[in-house]
């Protein structure tokens, strides 16, 4: 009967954890596009794997987790706590990330004197930004995770289906980004909205989390039909002479 209870917190849990996982899986394929072909899916599995293991590794600190949300110091009337500073740097460095990630599409993509930022990414160097916004979705994916279950099982076994679930899904979703660049942009659009949310959960401005998945829908929804109906532009059709027509 324990285990029949346990069920429909267990599918919760994995599917809330699928949920936040999107903003991880966006985040590294946006970061895997800029390697190697070679390469890129070694990024991804590497990441996403090291983020089980962050996961699994924190919730065997559970207690320790838990005292993050205890109150350090409170600055113009605003407590913050040490997941509020977590959620505070992540927020910010995805913020800079993402903006400057739009920045190099919007401005230097069409100048061919901009510097090749991509050429200058390390394997490494990647891994470790991953690893940084990993911690982030980790803390906050797990304090979430002990508001809903008591289980200890209940969230190895969520982390574990959900790692699971997002090995699968890296890599169709990281080759439609890199497929369609107006995508692209609206990957990045999101992630920097992500990173707002953040910033105002670290600051106790609480933001639905129902509402920016359902912009972002919405919005994904309106480019893929746009994507659809709109007919793709020919650049050769400029340069064909006018057909002449016979009297």
């Amino acid at each position: 009967m324990e285990l029949v209870d346990s069920i429909v917190p267990l599918l919760t849990l994995i599917v809330l954890e699928v949920i936040l996982g999107i903003d991880n899986i966006i985040f590294i394929s946006i970061l895997s596009d800029k390697l190697p072909p070679e390469q890129r899916d070694k990024l991804r599995l590497w990441g996403i794997g090291l983020a089980m293991f962050m996961r699994l590794g924190l919730l065997a600190l559970i207690s320790w987790i838990m005292q993050l949300d205890q109150t350090l110091f409170t600055v113009f009337g605003i407590d913050f706590s040490g997941k509020g500073l977590i959620l505070l740097a992540g927020g910010l460095f995805l913020i800079y990330k993402s903006t400057k990630e739009i920045y190099h599409k919007a401005e230097l993509n069409d100048d061919a004197n901009a510097p090749d930022n991509t050429a200058k990414a390390t394997f490494r160097d990647l891994l470790i930004q991953i690893l940084i916004l990993d911690m982030v979705f980790s803390i906050d994916s797990i304090i979430t995770a002990v508001g809903m279950v008591d289980q200890l099982w209940v969230m190895y076994t969520a982390v574990i289906v959900t790692v699971g679930i997002m090995l699968v899904a890296s890599k169709p979703i990281s080759n439609f980004i890199s497929q369609h660049p107006s995508f692209k942009i609206l990957a990045l659009c999101f992630l920097l909205i992500i990173g707002m949310s953040l910033v105002a959960e670290g600051l106790h401005f609480e933001i639905p989390k129902g509402y920016i998945y359902f912009s972002m829908a919405f919005a994904f929804l309106v480019d893929l039909i746009q994507m659809k109906t709109v007919p793709k532009h020919n650049p050769n059709a400029v340069n064909e002479p006018p057909k002449s027509v016979n009297p």
